[in-house]
């Protein structure tokens, strides 16, 4: 065979997807160049290398909205980010888009988030004022970046780095790809966080306006299937809803931010869980030498303050808590 299989699978990119996909032939490179694989894209090698990466599986432990629930079936960050990627990947597959892009991006997304969710992000973004602040999405670049690999990163495409980076507020991203994910990131997070809610008893079905439900549907299946269908149908070259589906989804996210995500039943941990991260980063502020070796060579490179940011920012809640205990808690002693 003269051609590699590689080399078949961009022929066939050209062949068959979106004049708005993004053909990996036409990538920007990576931050530092590298011999192609035979048998993979760069787009493909992008998802695997975060496939594979220990920040990709610290995600298991960390917490998605519900901090330390009792139980087994709520989401955590992996299953908020397996989530996104399912969504993002039937509406990139239906509109020609390049999945092997979608799948990198949607994978890598929250690769920097913090323990304890967004808690966790505010209190190092406070503890940071001055500093450059915190943002998760910054942080999943910085990990992509740096990080991962002993401190060498894994020397992403442009293109999957870029959906990384503004998969939340802020600009939008350079590919149709980047910007479905960031659309699917919203759709999955509504939609999943009203199952935990309602299992949480937080809020109950019937707590939804009902014009809501009627345009968008009763159950998540559907209501996931009304918005990825609506998506598909209405996308060109910018991801769009059909205007009664929009202004639905519109509602129902100010439902959730009204019922759910300030709710004090589901944030009433929240407090402790913003301080417990905040005495982690000063204290390793004030003792790197009981960092592991990789953070105290970046506070060596580039300041205390940031190491101590990346190594908390990466712990999960269960080391995040051990950790804590270690340095804070008392411990019994006998004689």
């Amino acid at each position: 065979m003269n051609s590699s299989i590689r080399e078949i699978t961009l022929n066939r990119e050209k062949d068959m997807l979106s004049p708005y996909a993004m053909l990996c032939i036409n990538t920007k490179g990576r931050l530092r160049p590298e011999d192609e694989c035979t048998v993979r894209t760069a787009y493909q090698r992008d998802r695997d290398r975060i496939l594979h990466s220990s920040a990709f599986r610290r995600l298991k432990d960390k917490t998605q909205v519900f901090l330390a629930p009792e139980g087994d079936h709520y989401r955590t960050r992996l299953t908020h980010t397996l989530e996104v990627f399912q969504i993002s990947e039937t509406i990139a597959r239906s509109l020609g888009l390049n999945e092997a892009l979608t799948a990198a991006i949607s994978l890598g997304h929250d690769l920097g988030h913090t323990p304890f969710g967004h808690a966790g992000e505010r209190a190092l973004n406070k503890e940071r004022e001055g500093k450059g602040g915190f943002t998760h999405y910054e942080q999943s670049l910085r990990v992509a970046d740096i990080i991962e690999n002993d401190g060498k990163g894994l020397n992403l495409t442009y293109e999957t780095r870029n959906g990384i980076v503004c998969h939340t507020c802020g600009r939008q991203a350079d590919s149709l790809e980047g910007k479905i994910v960031r659309l699917s990131d919203k759709i999955a997070y509504i939609n999943h966080d009203i199952d935990d809610a309602i299992r949480g008893l937080i809020i109950c079905e019937d707590d939804i306006p009902g014009d809501i439900l009627s345009v968008l549907g009763r159950k998540k299946s559907e209501r996931i299937n009304t918005l990825v269908i609506s998506v598909i149908e209405n996308t060109l070259d910018f991801p769009k809803m059909a205007d009664d589906v929009q202004d639905a989804f519109d509602r129902l996210h100010e439902f959730m931010f009204g019922n759910v995500y300030t709710n004090p039943k589901c944030k009433g941990e929240e407090s402790k869980a913003i301080e417990l991260v905040a005495q982690l980063y000063r204290f390793f502020c004030e003792n790197v030498e009981l960092m592991p070796h990789e953070y105290i060579q970046t506070a060596q490179k580039e300041g205390v303050d940031r190491a101590a940011c990346d190594y908390v920012a990466g712990m999960t809640d269960r080391f995040a808590l051990y950790t804590f205990e270690k340095h804070f808690v008392p411990k019994t002693w006998s004689y």
